[in-house]
C-alpha cells in the first residue's frame, strides 16, 4: 500500500480537537489553546465528549470514538490535534472508522497515549501522522519556541523536511556507529508495546525506530526491550533512536538498579543498527515532532537524523 501524505495546512482551515484518551485536566488550558490556534488563523471545532468524564476517560469508548470518527468523516476540518494523552486511546482501535480515514486523509497530531491510534491508523490507511504538541499541553501552556517552529514548518509546507536538529546545548549520544533508515516508526514505548499481537501494530521490519516513554520504571524499560529482542523486532529493524526518557526512575532507589542510560547501552551492544540517544523528543516542553510514516537516514559519523519526505502536499 503506497504512503499517504495528509494536505498541509492553511490559514482560515479548520482544525478539530479531541480527547481520545483522558479529561483535560483544565478547561482553561483548553481556552488558551483554542484562543492560540485562532490568534494564528486557524477555525476550531472542539469535540462533544471532551469534557465528559468516565473515571480517567474523556467519556465512554462510545463516545470518544463517535467525537473521531465525526472528525475523520468531516470534509470541512483539515487537521485532528489530540487536547491531552492519559489513557484510554487504545481501548477505541477497533471502533475507528478507517475507511473514513483512507476516503479523506488529515493532518493527525498527538502524542504519549496517541500513539496506539497513529500506528494504527498508519497499519490500516498508510497515512502518515504527527507526534507532536498538544493543545492543553504544550498550546495551551506557552508552547516552546524549538517546539512551535518545527511543529508548524513539518504541517505547512511542502518541502522535504530535512535535519531533525536537536537545541545546540543537547548533542544526541551515539550509543553504536552506523548508517541505515527506514520507515520512521514508534512512540511512546509502552503504548508500541502495547500492539504487539495485534492487527493494529505495523510491521518495523527495516523501519527506523523511535522510543520515548514518562514514569517508566527502568526494570520494566528492560523488560520491554528484552521483550523486543525475543520477539525479534530489534534484530530487523535498519536504526533505533532513543528520545528522552523522562521521570524514569526506580521506585526505591535504596535498593540496586540498573539506569536507563545502562539498559541503553547494553541494547546498543546487542544490535547490529546504528543507535542514536538523547533525541529531544518525549514528554518535554521542548521536542521535535515525528512524523511516522516518512522515510529517514541515519549518519553517526555526521550525528545526522535526516527526513527525506515532506510531511503533507
Amino acid at each position: 500500500m503506497t504512503i499517504v501524505r495528509p494536505p498541509r495546512l492553511k490559514a482560515g482551515d479548520l482544525i478539530g480537537l479531541v480527547a481520545p484518551a483522558s479529561t483535560p485536566a483544565s478547561r482553561e488550558r483548553v481556552q488558551l489553546g483554542v484562543r492560540y490556534l485562532e490568534r494564528l488563523g486557524y477555525r476550531v471545532v472542539v469535540g462533544k465528549s471532551a469534557f465528559e468524564t468516565y473515571g480517567y476517560l474523556a467519556g465512554t469508548d462510545e463516545q470518544r470514538a463517535d467525537d473521531l470518527n465525526a472528525m475523520f468523516r468531516s470534509k470541512e476540518v483539515k487537521a485532528i490535534i489530540a487536547i491531552r494523552g492519559g489513557y484510554g486511546t487504545p481501548r477505541l482501535l477497533g471502533k475507528i472508522d478507517y475507511t473514513a480515514i483512507r476516503r479523506n486523509p488529515k493532518i493527525i497530531v498527538g502524542y504519549s497515549d496517541l500513539t496506539a491510534l497513529q500506528l494504527a491508523i498508519f497499519r490500516k490507511t498508510r497515512l502518515v501522522t504527527f507526534s507532536g504538541p498538544m493543545l492543553a499541553v504544550e498550546m495551551g501552556n506557552a508552547i516552546d519556541p524549538y517546539t512551535e517552529e518545527h511543529f508548524w514548518r513539518m504541517i505547512t509546507s511542502t518541502k522535504k523536511i530535512g535535519v531533525l536538529q536537536n537545541p545546540p546545548d543537547e548533542p544526541v549520544a551515539i550509543l553504536r556507529e552506523g548508517t541505515g533508515g527506514g520507515i520512521l516508526l514508534g512512540g511512546n514505548f509502552a503504548l508500541v508495546m502495547s500492539l504487539m499481537g495485534t492487527p493494529y501494530m505495523p510491521s518495523l521490519r527495516n523501519s527506523t525506530l523511535i522510543l520515548e516513554d514518562v514514569d517508566e520504571a527502568p526494570h520494566r524499560i528492560d523488560r520491554m526491550f528484552a521483550q523486543l529482542m525475543h520477539a525479534g523486532i530489534l534484530k530487523n529493524i535498519s536504526a533505533l533512536l532513543l528520545g528522552k526518557f523522562t521521570d524514569c526512575n526506580p521506585a526505591d532507589p535504596q535498593k540496586p538498579f540498573l539506569t536507563p542510560n545502562q539498559i541503553f547501552r547494553e541494547v546498543a551492544e546487542r544490535v547490529k543498527v546504528p543507535v542514536v540517544a538523547n533525541i529531544q523528543y518525549g514528554h518535554i516542553e521542548k521536542k521535535l515532532t515525528i512524523p511516522f510514516g516518512l522515510n529517514a537516514r541515519i549518519d553517526t559519523k555526521k550525528k545526522r537524523i535526516e527526513v527525506l519526505e515532506a510531511g503533507v502536499e
